[in-house]
């Protein structure tokens, strides 16, 4: 049996126990007494969820319509918060994710990711943030605290999830904006430019000091890199596009990467955890490094689209480069994953388990996580054709709530039945 047909009939089964129904709060969502309750509906492509501190309301980004909207968690009562941003919407960009600000409201402000293009109509991930005044529903003094590098005249792999590390700094995935050349050339491999990869920055927007490449020197021909002040020369393999092309991006915290949607914090360890598509299958889940090459696409367990054909080497392979700590090969039929969130609510059962959204084979995964042992466990909110996009715990209550990646779109929590 390959995997679909494995998720298929496992989901099945769990439909047949418990009745995969719509999102109504007495319909059970699995056989272990869990409830799907309505939050909100017709929301359009929802993409970002956060949960505004001691207000009891739901921050939530519509991707094509362009709108942050406060949502009342009790009444699903819906606010337009003035003060966005100019955002290009078209392709897979638009108006993508939020973050709060840990100490909000004595620290107002609201961090937002979005596309947006300069005058020659290319466009890049951006990062914002604005002073939110929950009661008028207004961000004031919204000011743009980095655009990646560099602008493109095409509309995908914005990546663009951002959350705070347990450092207190934001975190920031940028796409490989879906270049092609797979090898030492790419883009994702070039630390001159941000794309494919993690930013890290300062809650004002300005560099960390001890970020890894701060201060770098120039890259080498050789395929090596040094860092001032620092007498160990790591080497690359081959693994740098553009060499001797200029210093590496101060914002950088690791990079190799394809196209990250799903940032998450472990709330025992502190790590950050990364969600990142693959090409044909090849998807990943990764524990990210300072200073890290996460391999794309040098290193991976994808093939090209339309083939059986490996993209690059396996990981096992590159011992200089990080594996991840979950993957979906090639054949297997991936899972094309989003958001993301540890759960530490009621339900003993998944306390501690990490949430993944998946997209194309709309359901929501559950792992267990055991240091950096995964273990995939069944799938919910199967066959209901859901999309899912954003997944995140509410810190007050701790139930798990998801949202759905479609033009007329519910948000839902998972809730002890």
């Amino acid at each position: 049996m390959d995997r679909r047909s494995y998720l298929a009939s496992v989901a099945a089964a769990s439909c047949a126990v418990a009745g995969c129904l719509g999102s109504t709060a007495d319909d059970p969502a699995d056989p272990s007494g869990v409830a799907v309750e309505p939050v909100a509906d017709g929301l359009s492509n929802p993409w970002g969820l956060a949960f505004l501190p001691d207000d009891g309301r739901l921050v939530v980004t519509e991707r094509d319509a362009r709108r942050v909207v406060l949502v009342d968690r009790e009444t699903g009562d819906q606010t337009g918060v003035e003060g966005v941003p100019t955002v290009d919407a078209a392709g897979q960009g638009g108006l993508l994710d939020v973050a709060i600000h840990p100490e909000f409201p004595a620290e107002p402000w609201v961090y937002l990711t979005y596309s947006a293009a300069n005058d020659a109509g290319e466009s890049t991930t951006h990062l914002g943030r604005g002073r939110l005044d929950p009661a008028a529903a207004r961000l004031s003094d919204f000011e743009v605290l980095h655009a990646a590098e560099p602008f493109l005249d095409r509309t995908n792999h914005y990546g663009s999830r951002v959350v705070f590390g347990d450092d207190r700094r934001l975190y920031l995935t940028v796409g490989d904006r879906e270049f092609k050349d797979f090898g030492p050339e790419h883009v994702s491999q070039d630390l001159t430019n941000d794309l494919g990869s993690i930013l890290r920055f300062e809650p004002d927007g300005s560099i960390p000091d001890d970020n890894p490449f701060v201060d770098s020197e120039e890259l080498s021909s050789s395929g090596s890199r040094t860092q001032s002040g620092d007498s160990d020369e790591r080497s690359s393999s081959g693994s740098r596009a553009t060499p001797g092309d200029g210093d590496a991006r101060d914002p950088i915290y690791s990079y190799g990467h394809r196209n990250p949607q799903g940032l998450a914090v472990h709330p025992e360890t502190g790590a950050l955890w990364e969600s990142e598509h693959g090409e044909r299958d090849g998807d990943e889940l990764n524990v990210i490094e300072a200073g890290g090459n996460y391999g794309w696409p040098l290193a991976t367990y994808a093939c090209e689209y339309g083939t059986d054909r490996p993209v690059g080497d396996s990981p096992a392979e590159h011992e200089d480069l990080v594996p991840p700590v979950y993957y979906w090969e090639c054949g297997t039929g991936g899972f094309p994953p989003a958001g993301m969130t540890f759960y530490d609510g009621p339900i003993d059962d998944w306390r501690g388990d990490l949430f993944v959204g998946n997209l194309a084979g709309e359901y929501l995964g559950r792992f267990s996580v055991d240091g950096t042992d995964v273990t995939e466990r069944e799938p919910l909110l199967a066959d209901r054709g859901w999309r899912l996009r954003a997944v995140a715990t509410a810190p007050d209550t701790g139930h798990l709530y998801a949202a759905v990646d479609a033009p007329e779109a519910p948000v839902v929590r998972l809730v002890p039945e």
